[in-house]
């Protein structure tokens, strides 16, 4: 089945643009074109453009996508490897984002429970003078790290 640029836009849920900037970049130099130069996909083509989403999301510039295309048409005994290299850091580089974005979830909870118990109490001076041990266990740790600084 084949597709035009607005309904694989449409199935991507991304602007039709966003095909178009593709194309311009050199990120589509598989996708065919009718006899009247109107692009039309394939489901082959969803699939490219589906990791090229996730090189994206990853943080992976235009720039490097582009070198990552261009690796995928020189073939498999030309960069297989380098390929692999490719997404093995992107998966470490996504995994610690997710580990600093988790660090930053605890201490957006741990600051909302605190002022949440400021306002309750109308000060913050008695949730700062608080022990760890009367720090409720899920904030604790954050707490803990807090606690030699002002909670701010």
């Amino acid at each position: 089945m084949l597709y035009t640029v607005g309904e694989m836009a449409k199935i991507l849920g991304i602007p039709p643009s966003t095909l178009r900037y593709y194309d311009k970049e050199g990120l589509l130099p598989f996708v065919e074109r009718s006899s009247s130069g109107i692009r039309m996909f394939t489901e082959k083509d969803h699939e490219w453009l589906k990791v090229i989403d996730c090189l994206k999301q990853s943080g992976l510039s235009i720039k490097d996508i582009r070198n990552f295309i261009d690796m995928a048409i020189q073939g498999d005994e030309a960069s297989l490897k380098k390929r692999l290299t490719l997404f093995q850091a992107r998966r470490d580089a996504v995994k610690k984002q997710i580990k600093d974005m988790q660090e930053t979830l605890e201490l957006l909870e741990f600051k909302c429970w605190y002022y949440e118990r400021a306002v309750q109490d109308g000060t913050e001076e008695r949730v700062r003078a608080l022990s760890l041990d009367e720090i409720p266990g899920q904030y604790r740790d954050i707490g803990a790290k807090m606690k030699n600084v002002h909670p701010d």
